[in-house]
């Protein structure tokens, strides 16, 4: 790991108080993925750090260290920001808590990173945040190694997506237990081209979404979606 990083791309995931006056910041960076740094002196009132470190902001990082744990030493905001506030803000909350939960360390993915920047300026436009979500959330799928393979899709079947083999078997009947694991093929080619104009692709797209990352999850909820529930 490189002793010194001088002006990397990255983004906020998460923030949170360390030691009497410093904090332990998750970011996403373009060259290097997911970096957990320390940021000294950021909680004191005079810190230059303590406004920049904001989530949904771009910034200009420096960071040096040898081991996993980093110290960001410098960050600077560029480019234009978009406030989020309501549901957009509580969106932006779930897919950080994703990639936070999601992305191992030290994993580089460029392309994610222009799929965040397009969520993201999505959220800030509300034009379309459902498709925008359901477009990311398989573009995580597929950067983290779980594509949803839809090569062996037909229109006119209906597939059961078994998360202990990440396979869309055909199903002649839906059992009662299996409903919400059933897509007609239709939808599921609609999903691999994250086309989501129809409701109906919306819907199976939401639950086909839910399905993966809750096994990914193994069990552990995200707190995004509590704070919708409520």
């Amino acid at each position: 790991m490189n002793h010194k990083v001088d002006a990397q791309a990255a983004y906020v995931l998460h923030s949170r108080p360390y030691l009497e006056t410093s904090a332990l910041v998750d970011l996403f960076t373009l060259e290097q993925g997911r970096i957990s740094a320390v940021v000294k002196g950021a909680r004191r009132p005079g810190s230059k750090l303590r406004g920049v470190l904001q989530p949904f902001v771009p910034l200009q990082i420096a960071l040096r260290g040898r081991q996993e744990l980093k110290t960001l030493t410098q960050a600077e905001p560029v480019g234009m920001n978009g406030i989020l506030q309501g549901s957009a803000l509580m969106c932006g909350m779930y897919v950080n808590e994703m990639m936070q939960r999601l992305l191992l360390p030290f994993d580089s993915h460029p392309r994610l990173y222009v799929y965040y920047q397009y969520v993201l300026n999505e959220l800030v436009s509300g034009q379309d945040i459902e498709g925008a979500l359901r477009t990311f959330e398989h573009r995580l799928l597929a950067e983290t190694g779980y594509g949803l393979s839809m090569a062996a899709v037909f229109s006119d079947q209906i597939y059961l997506f078994d998360v202990t083999t990440w396979q869309f078997k055909v199903v002649k009947k839906i059992a009662e237990g299996d409903r919400n694991r059933c897509f007609h093929g239709k939808d599921l080619l609609a999903i691999d081209e994250d086309c989501y104009d129809e409701p109906e692709v919306r819907q199976s797209a939401k639950r086909l979404m839910r399905l993966a990352i809750d096994h990914l999850l193994a069990g552990r909820p995200l707190h995004s979606r509590t704070l919708f529930k409520k």
